[in-house]
C-alpha cells in the first residue's frame, strides 16, 4: 500500500518519538486492544510472536501477524492455538443425556458390557447449581455411562473435553484415560493416549465415576479430534528487538530479514474527550524500514479470529465481507445473538460484532477462512483472490492483507473495532454504549471518522504518553512512572461508560477475577486516583448509580451498597454481605475528593441528604468498627479495624470539608469537631509504641494505614504529621523484596495500597523505597496475566485478581502533586 509521504512522516514520526525512552519495558502482560471489560485482548509473553493473544481472562482470542518480505514469510504477532473438530458433543454444544446412578454400582460398572439396570437417564450437565445444570446431583458420588457410535475412527490426536467438580476417574471402553483429584472449572482438552487403539467404529462406552468433596459440583465430558492442517511453525519468526508499553499504545520494533518492521497497537482513551474514549476503535500500525538502503516487497497479513465475539470457541459464528464509505470491512457476531444474557466474572461477551476495517483499494484484500491454512495460502499466492462474502462456522478467520509496495520505507494501518449494540443493563433496562447512546449512530460511522481522523488521534495520543509519563515521573521517578504507564490502559479499560436513563453519565467496573460485581464501591476507591487527576467527571460516573441505588429509594440502607449487581446486569446488589463503615466512608472521601479537584462543592451538592445519611452512619458506627468486612474481604473479617476507623474519620472530616465549602460553616463545625476530637482516642487506642495496631488495644499487630493518605492530600491535617513518619519508619522493618505486607496477618499484599501509603511519605527517598519493590513485582513476577493487585511480598508470585481497574490507585501520588505542589 502505497501511502501519501504526509501520512508516512506522520506515522515514523510518531513511532520515533519515544526513542527518548527506547529502552525495552518488561510489563506482566502486555496490553494491545483495550477498551472495556469484554473488548481486551493482551499478549502474556515478552515475545509477541511467542504466545497466543489472549483476553484478560486468558481465554485465547488469537491475532496473528505475518510479513512478507520479497517472498520470504516472517510472523511477528501471535502464535496458533489447537483447533478441535468435536467427536461427541458436550452439552455446551447440543444437549445430550446419558444414564446414572448415585449408589455404587459394584464391579465391573466401567466395563463395555455392563448392564444398567435400574440407572436412571439424565440429560447432561449434572451438578448443583440450578442456573447452569440440566440434572441435579447433590450427593457425594455419581456415576455415568455415555454410549455413542463412530462411522469412521478419527486420524488425529484425540481429546477428552471435560469440565468438573470434584475428584474424577474417566473409561473409554474399559481403559482409564483420565483420572484427577482435583476439580476444572473450565473445559479442559486432557489428550487420550493410544485412542487409535481404544476408539472404534460402531459402539463405544464412556463411563465416569465423580465424587464431591467439598464446594460446588459439576459434570459434562465429550470427545474431540485435533484439527490437522499446516501449520505455520516452520515460518520463520521475525526478531523482536524492543517493546514499550505507553499510557495508550504499546510499541513494537521487529527485523524481518532486510527489513525493519515497527508495530504500534493504539487504544485511544483519552480521558478529557469521552466521544473518542468511548469509540470501541483499536488502530494497529505498521511502519517498515530497509535496513541495506535497498527497495523491498512488503505485505502484511492479519488474521483475527472470530473467536473475539464469543464467550466459547463451540459457538456458531456468520462472517461476512462488505464497504463503508472508503473502507473494507470484515465483519463476524455469533448467530444466537443473545444479548446482556449471561452475568459473571469469567465470561467472555457473546453479542455484537467484531469489525475489522481497511482503506479500500487495489493493495488491500480481505477474506474469511476456515481455521488452518487457508489464510496463509492466499498470502503466500501471487494471485490474489475474491473468497466468499459470507460464512457460516466456528473459528473462523477474518483476513487483511496490505500490500506496502516495493520500497525502502512504506507504512499502512488497519482498525479492530466492537460493537456491542447494548452495553449495561441497568435496573431493567438495556443501555446502548455512550457513542451511541441516542441510538442514531452506527459502528460503520464510527470506523469512518476514526479513519478520516486518525492523524489528529494519534498526535492526541502522543500528548497523552508524554503528559501521563512525565507527570509521574515528576512526582517519583522513573519506576514510578512506569507503573503508572501499566496501570493506565488497565484501569480505563475495566469499565464501561454508558448514559442512565436520566442522562447521567455512568462509568461501570466490573470487578475483573474478583467475583465480577459492577460497579462494586470498594473498587472505585482505590480507582479513583487516575480518574481525579485527568478527569473528575469519569468519577462522577462511577458514584452516580451508588447515588441512585439510594436516593430512588431502591436501597434503604443508612450506608450505601456495595455494588450494582454482577457485570454486566446492574440490577441492584448482589454481594452476599454489605461493608457498612467501608462503602459509606468511600463514598464521602470521594464525593470530597472531586470537590477539592474542581474547586466547587456542586456535586455534592446534588447529593447532600444521602452524604448527611452516611455522615451520620459514621458518627454512629465508624470510630470502633464492628465485626465487619472492608475493602480487603479476602483476608476476612475484623472487628475494631483501625485503617476501617482512620477511613471513618477521613470520611467524616470529608463530609465536613464539603460542608464547608458550602459555606454550611454550623455544619463543618460540627462534624469538624467530631473527626478531631476522634484523633487522640484513635492513637490512645491504636498505640504500640514505634507504631499503630492492626486492631485496636492488640499489641504486636500492625497493618497500612493507607486510608490516612487522604488527610494529607486533602489537606485535612488532622492527624499530627508525627503519625505519618512514624508508621512509614515502620513499615521499612516489614518490607520484603516484593513489597510491603498489607498487614501482620500474611505476607501477601495490594500494590494499590502501597502506593497509597508510599504517598504518606514526607520525602522521595522514602517514597520511592517502597515504590521499588512494586515495580520488581511488576517486571519479575512469575504470573504473566494483566497486572495483579494481589501478589506475595516474598515471591511476586500472584494470589488472585487480575486486570483490574484499582490499579488507577497508582496515580495517588500523582494526584497529590497536582492537588498540593
Amino acid at each position: 500500500m502505497k501511502l501519501n509521504r504526509s501520512y508516512l512522516f506522520l506515522m515514523l514520526g510518531f513511532l520515533m518519538s519515544f526513542k527518548i525512552q527506547a529502552q525495552t519495558q518488561k510489563a506482566p502482560a502486555y496490553p494491545l486492544i483495550t477498551h472495556d471489560p469484554y473488548f481486551s485482548i493482551w499478549s502474556f509473553s515478552d515475545q509477541l510472536n511467542e504466545s497466543a493473544t489472549k483476553h484478560w481472562t486468558g481465554a485465547d482470542q488469537p491475532l496473528l501477524g505475518y510479513i512478507k518480505v520479497d517472498g520470504k514469510i516472517y510472523r511477528f504477532l501471535g502464535k496458533e492455538v489447537p483447533v478441535y473438530k468435536t467427536l461427541l458433543a458436550t452439552s455446551e454444544e447440543q444437549p445430550y443425556k446419558v444414564r446414572y446412578t448415585e449408589k455404587d454400582p459394584g464391579q465391573g460398572w466401567n466395563s463395555e458390557q455392563f448392564r444398567e439396570t435400574n440407572w436412571k437417564t439424565g440429560e447432561a450437565p449434572f451438578g448443583d447449581q440450578a442456573s447452569a445444570i440440566k440434572t441435579p446431583w447433590q450427593s457425594e458420588d455419581l456415576w455415568v455411562r455415555r454410549t455413542f457410535e463412530l462411522e469412521e475412527l478419527p486420524g488425529a490426536p484425540v481429546y477428552l473435553k471435560i469440565k468438573h467438580d470434584d475428584n474424577i476417574e474417566v473409561y473409554l471402553n474399559g481403559a482409564v484415560v483420565y483420572s484427577c483429584n482435583c476439580w476444572v472449572d473450565k473445559y479442559s482438552y486432557i489428550p487420550i493416549k493410544d485412542a487409535a487403539s481404544l476408539l472404534r467404529k460402531g459402539k463405544n462406552t464412556i463411563a465416569v465415576h465423580i465424587k464431591n468433596t467439598k464446594g460446588g459440583q459439576f459434570l459434562d465430558f465429550g470427545l474431540a479430534a485435533e484439527s490437522r492442517f499446516d501449520r505455520s511453525d516452520t515460518i520463520d519468526k521475525a526478531v523482536q528487538k524492543n517493546v514499550q508499553v505507553k499510557a495508550t499504545q504499546t510499541l513494537y520494533d521487529f527485523e524481518c530479514g532486510p527489513v525493519a518492521l515497527k508495530v504500534a497497537f493504539i487504544s485511544p482513551l483519552i480521558m478529557n474527550d469521552l466521544e473518542l474514549l468511548s469509540r470501541p476503535v483499536s488502530y494497529i500500525t505498521f511502519a517498515t524500514s530497509s535496513k541495506d538502503n535497498l527497495a523491498h516487497t512488503v505485505e502484511v497479513l492479519l488474521s483475527v479470529s472470530s473467536d473475539l465475539a464469543v464467550n466459547t470457541p463451540t459457538q456458531e459464528i456468520t462472517a461476512e465481507k462488505s464497504t463503508s464509505g472508503n473502507l473494507s470491512l470484515l465483519k463476524a457476531g455469533t448467530v444466537s445473538q443473545p444479548v446482556l444474557q449471561k452475568k459473571g466474572d469469567d465470561l467472555r461477551i457473546d453479542w455484537g460484532y467484531l469489525y475489522i476495517a481497511a482503506p479500500t483499494g487495489k493493495n488491500t484484500w480481505q477474506y474469511i477462512a476456515e481455521p488452518g491454512s487457508a489464510s496463509l495460502k492466499v498470502f503466500k499466492s501471487a494471485d490474489k483472490f475474491s473468497p466468499m462474502l459470507k460464512q457460516q462456522g466456528k473459528q473462523l478467520l477474518l483476513n487483511t492483507i496490505l500490500d506496502l509496495g516495493r520500497a525502502q520505507s512504506a507504512s499502512g494501518k488497519l482498525m479492530i473495532a466492537y460493537d456491542d449494540l447494548y452495553s449495561i443493563q441497568y435496573f431493567g433496562e438495556n443501555l446502548r454504549p455512550w457513542w451511541n447512546r441516542k441510538g442514531k449512530s452506527s459502528i460503520e460511522e464510527q470506523l469512518e471518522k476514526a479513519e478520516k481522523e486518525y492523524n489528529t488521534v494519534v498526535k492526541q495520543c502522543a500528548s497523552v504518553d508524554n503528559r501521563v509519563y512525565q507527570d509521574a515521573w515528576k512526582a517519583g521517578g522513573t519506576e514510578y512512572a512506569r507503573l503508572c504507564e501499566m496501570a493506565y490502559r488497565q484501569s480505563i479499560a475495566a469499565h464501561k461508560l454508558v448514559q442512565s436513563p436520566s442522562g447521567d453519565l455512568l462509568f461501570l467496573s466490573k470487578e475483573n477475577f474478583s467475583n465480577g460485581s459492577i460497579n462494586t464501591v470498594d473498587v472505585t476507591y482505590p480507582s479513583a486516583p487516575l480518574f481525579l487527576v485527568y478527569n473528575p467527571d469519569l468519577l462522577k460516573g462511577m458514584l452516580n448509580g451508588i447515588f441512585y441505588y439510594s436516593e430512588s429509594g431502591k436501597w434503604a440502607k443508612p450506608f450505601p451498597s456495595h455494588d450494582l449487581g454482577t457485570y454486566p446486569q446492574a440490577n441492584g446488589q448482589t454481594y452476599g454481605e454489605d461493608m457498612p463503615v467501608e462503602e459509606a466512608g468511600n463514598m464521602l472521601c470521594l464525593t470530597a475528593a472531586i470537590a477539592k479537584a474542581e474547586g466547587n462543592a456542586q456535586y455534592a451538592q446534588k447529593h447532600w441528604e444521602t452524604l448527611t445519611t452516611w455522615a451520620d452512619y459514621l458518627v454512629k458506627e465508624g470510630f470502633d468498627p464492628a465485626n465487619q468486612l472492608c475493602t480487603d474481604d479476602f483476608a476476612g473479617h475484623l472487628a475494631r479495624n483501625t485503617n476501617l476507623s482512620m477511613k471513618a474519620i477521613m470520611g467524616i472530616e470529608g463530609y465536613a470539608a464539603i460542608a464547608r465549602m458550602l459555606g454550611k460553616n454550623d455544619v463543618y463545625n460540627k462534624y469538624h469537631g467530631t473527626a478531631t476530637a476522634m484523633v487522640p482516642k484513635w492513637l490512645q487506642l491504636a498505640d504500640d509504641g514505634d507504631h499503630y495496631t492492626l486492631v485496636f488495644e492488640k499489641k504486636g499487630t500492625w497493618s497500612q494505614k493507607y486510608n490516612l493518605v487522604w488527610d494529607k492530600v486533602l489537606r485535612f491535617n488532622i492527624f499530627p504529621r508525627s503519625v505519618y513518619q512514624k508508621e512509614i519508619s515502620f513499615y521499612f522493618k516489614k518490607q520484603n523484596k516484593y513489597g510491603l505486607p498489607l498487614d501482620s496477618r500474611k505476607s501477601y499484599t495490594k500494590s494499590d495500597w502501597i502506593l497509597w501509603t508510599a504517598t504518606l511519605a514526607n520525602n522521595s527517598n522514602d517514597f520511592k523505597a517502597l515504590v521499588t519493590p512494586v515495580y520488581k513485582y511488576a517486571t519479575e513476577t512469575p504470573a504473566r496475566v494483566p497486572l495483579s493487585d494481589w501478589h506475595e511480598t516474598t515471591d511476586g508470585r500472584q494470589v488472585g485478581f487480575q486486570a483490574r481497574s484499582v490499579v488507577g490507585g497508582y496515580f495517588m501520588k500523582v494526584l497529590d502533586k497536582k492537588l498540593n505542589q
